[in-house]
């Protein structure tokens, strides 16, 4: 095995790891920025060329034609009818713009984005097999980042902040993204990284949950829109150009409601059991969503994010199925029932209707 190899270090459970034997711990040291996740599950996509940025801003929900080299952002790609369908995390280094993926997208996601270049100046490349995508939290550790055109490929999430353009349907007077401070670094496919200290999947994904940060992989399903996960805090501008799935985006949030809402909910722990992504979430006899996510944190106990109807009660406690039966889940809200119709506009009759006297 090589340096690089997590699945190598003692006591790692799985490949990749997740976890070394202490879960608990590996989260303690993960988000007091004392330690590094290997996130094998990522993949990198580069644009290249002068209409890089301009491109990008015209086809996804983030405005990105003034990013900065060095700057992150965020940005979805949505279908016709506002649909999420990929998810990208950005770094652009002046030449070049560097998208950080879940590794499910990769093949997909820079097939569609070849199809689009019609006439304009972007190359597309699949650099996945050249690097590593670390994840850590803080600025401590000072890890082999690689760097291109003197910019370090570093991607700061933008989650612990409603962006510029952006809005919260959370209303919580304490998020508990306030204090996140989480990146993803694309180090060297041969870089020795064997004097970091490392942490499990299962460390980063408690500590995810726990901030109520919505992934590609576990929260997003054919149906979702970004309303509903709370993702337009930090992935959609809602004062750009247009895009594809614009409209979708401006009437939920002008004129309607998400049909679903993202909720955390908060297991009860007496029987040791967590549901798997996808376990039925119900009130009373009636199925109301399912869970994206679970996991037992190091402060919050057993935890879990899912998606559940819009209309469900917030002060309901709801069930969870597992391997053992029903699992009692409060509800903490993160995308209320009333999220949307923020412009409350009255309805106008139609141009031409007639008025009934």
């Amino acid at each position: 095995m090589s340096n690089n190899s997590f699945a190598a270090r003692p006591g790692a459970v799985g490949t990749p790891p997740e976890h070394y034997g202490n879960p608990f711990g590996e989260q303690r040291a993960l988000v007091e920025g004392r330690s590094i996740v290997e996130l094998a599950d990522r993949a990198v996509i580069t644009i290249t060329g002068p209409d890089r940025l301009t491109w990008l801003d015209s086809l996804t929900t983030q405005s990105l034609k003034g990013l900065q080299p060095g700057e992150s952002a965020e940005t979805l790609l949505l279908n016709p009818n506002g649909r999420v369908e990929h998810a990208m995390r950005l770094v652009d280094d002046g030449e070049t713009v560097w998208l950080l993926v879940d590794g499910s997208q990769r093949e997909a996601l820079a097939a569609w984005f070849d199809r689009m270049r019609f006439m304009l100046r972007v190359e597309i490349a699949d650099r996945s097999d050249d690097f590593m995508t670390i994840g850590s939290f803080g600025t401590s550790l000072e890890l082999p980042v690689a760097v291109s055109r003197d910019t370090a490929l570093d991607w700061h999430d933008p989650w612990a902040t409603v962006t510029r353009g952006g809005h919260q349907y959370s209303t919580t007077d304490a998020h508990p993204a306030a204090t996140w401070n989480y990146r993803e670094s694309l180090v060297a496919a041969d870089a020795d990284l064997s004097g970091f200290a490392a942490a499990g999947s299962l460390a980063v994904d408690a500590l995810r949950i726990a901030a109520w940060r919505p992934g590609y992989s576990s929260e997003v399903d054919d149906r979702t829109i970004p309303h509903e996960l709370d993702w337009m805090r930090s992935a959609v501008h809602l004062n750009k150009g247009c895009y594809r799935g614009q409209e979708t985006v401006a009437k939920v949030h002008n004129l309607g409601h998400p049909p679903r809402r993202l909720v955390m909910l908060h297991l009860d722990g007496s029987e040791g059991a967590l549901p798997e992504p996808g376990a039925e979430v119900k009130l009373g006899e009636k199925t109301v969503g399912s869970v994206t996510a679970s996991a037992r944190h190091f402060e919050l106990g057993p935890i879990a994010l899912a998606v559940i109807k819009r209309g469900v009660n917030a002060a309901e406690t709801l069930a969870v199925a597992s391997d053992i039966g029903e699992i009692a889940a409060a509800q903490e809200v993160i995308v209320p029932p009333d999220a949307g119709a923020e412009a409350n506009v009255p309805r106008l009759p139609r141009l031409g209707a007639v008025t009934r006297g």
